[in-house]
């Protein structure tokens, strides 16, 4: 989902409340806090050797022990609003950190309202060969010697 497709669906519905589901259906904390919105960019090389960049608006997503809090759609659009500049005028993919037993993160896939308020439905992130062609990588192959 894209930075302007999460804040145009937030703000029709600015007073509901939001709930993170994780990819094994598990729920985020109701009470979690969106501590930051950042603008990541990961320069690196593949293992054939092409230069690649990719960007995410990230948000992260922090759970603290005041039960009572709950994040409003409004403000989370608001909050994505204000970050624009850090973003140059382009529209990203959103992505979620959050802690469980690791530091992971997340796509953001989907953003329903319901009765009770936003769902935000987060999907896995995987790895995976880059240069297949170069590598002659299938679907149930590691990579030869020498490629990466």
């Amino acid at each position: 989902m894209l930075m302007s497709q999460l804040r145009d669906a937030l703000a029709g519905h600015p007073d509901a409340t939001m709930r993170f589901v994780l990819p094994d259906e598990t729920m985020v904390p109701a009470h979690f806090h969106i501590t930051e919105v950042g603008h990541v960019r990961k320069d690196f090389i593949d293992c054939g050797g092409t230069r690649r960049s990719v960007a995410a608006c990230v948000l992260q997503v922090w759970v603290a022990n005041d039960l009572g809090h709950r994040l409003a759609a409004g403000k989370l659009s608001g909050i994505l609003t204000l970050s624009e500049p850090l973003f140059g005028g382009q529209d990203l993919p959103v992505e979620v950190e959050y802690e469980g037993e690791a530091l992971s993160l997340y796509g953001l896939e989907t953003a329903t309202i319901g009765d009770r308020g936003w769902i935000l439905r987060l999907g896995g992130k995987h790895a995976g060969c880059l240069a297949p062609d170069l590598c002659g990588v299938n679907d149930n192959a590691c990579c030869p010697p020498g490629c990466c």
